[in-house]
């Protein structure tokens, strides 16, 4: 009973609001004053990275994570210490968590880096088609640890980052037309400007080949049992590549049965010669 009336005693709780009243002015004037500077800066802030072409995903970041993120914890540490708590033991705290946790969260942070460095280099962007880590498909959704592509089989599939910055990467759509190859072999016996002719004829008619670039076919190699021949089409549209890429084989088939040009299989010739009566006896 005694301790309380210490407590409510009247010179005492004065000397306790000297004190506290002005130092909970000073946190709220704080906190007061870092809401405003994040309110103004914010914009600012999103404007200048928007001009240098940032990434939506990376500004959101940047802005909602790293900076909105940085002016709390400031806010908090300066309100805190105004108010008489001891910060610098709350922050060694905080650092040993910290450490602890990193160790424990290495591969989430690799993928939140590779993450950072794919908004930043921006290697591909939804919508566009990639080949990675033996995966084709359309990218459906970039995350900071992750990316998903949605495959022609129209199934998911997500692929950690640091993955796909660690592997070679193949952008389809990066540069709007596509180039498509189609090998196809014929006989040593056929005569290829024919061949040539009956195979662009084949090719231009397949929807979505282009007429400019033109198609055009080399002769790539000089094979064991085949002229190795390599037809060349270009379209516009990369969602289209494995579809035509499909189209042009068949059509080439087709063409090259009709023209009776032979596609030979792959097959060995042995020729035997001076060998003696001896020899063929004991064979």
């Amino acid at each position: 009973m005694n301790s309380l009336e210490r407590w409510l005693d009247g010179e005492r709780m004065q000397a306790l609001l000297v004190v506290a009243v002005p130092r909970i002015a000073s946190a709220l004037l704080i906190l007061v004053g870092f809401w405003l500077l994040m309110r103004t800066t914010r914009p600012l802030l999103r404007g200048v990275l928007a001009r240098a072409r940032f990434a939506d995903a990376l500004t959101d970041m940047l802005v909602e994570g790293v900076y909105k993120g940085s002016l709390v914890v400031i806010a908090l540490i300066m309100s805190a210490s105004q108010l008489g708590i001891n910060v610098a033991a709350a922050l060694a705290g905080l650092g040993v968590a910290g450490i602890a946790l990193g160790f424990a969260a290495q591969e989430t942070v690799a993928n939140m880096i590779a993450g950072f460095l794919v908004f930043w280099d921006r290697p591909f962007k939804i919508g566009d088609y990639i080949t990675t880590l033996d995966q084709y498909g359309r990218v459906q959704e970039i995350t900071m640890r992750t990316t998903r592509i949605r495959t022609m089989e129209n199934t998911y599939v997500i692929i950690p980052n640091k993955q796909i910055i660690g592997d070679m990467m193949v952008n389809h759509s990066l540069n709007g037309e596509t180039r498509i190859n189609v090998d196809v072999g014929i006989a040593y016996k056929e005569n290829i400007a024919r061949a040539r002719d009956v195979l662009l004829s084949a090719i231009n008619a397949v929807p979505g080949v282009l007429d400019t670039p033109a198609a055009d076919v080399v002769v790539r190699s000089l094979g064991d049992s085949s002229i190795n021949l390599q037809v060349r089409g270009w379209i516009a549209d990369s969602s289209r590549e494995r579809s035509t890429r499909f189209a042009m084989t068949e059509a080439c088939k087709v063409a090259l049965d009709e023209a009776g040009i032979e596609i030979p299989f792959p097959h060995l010739q042995l020729f035997v010669e001076n060998v003696s009566d001896q020899a063929l006896r004991g064979l």
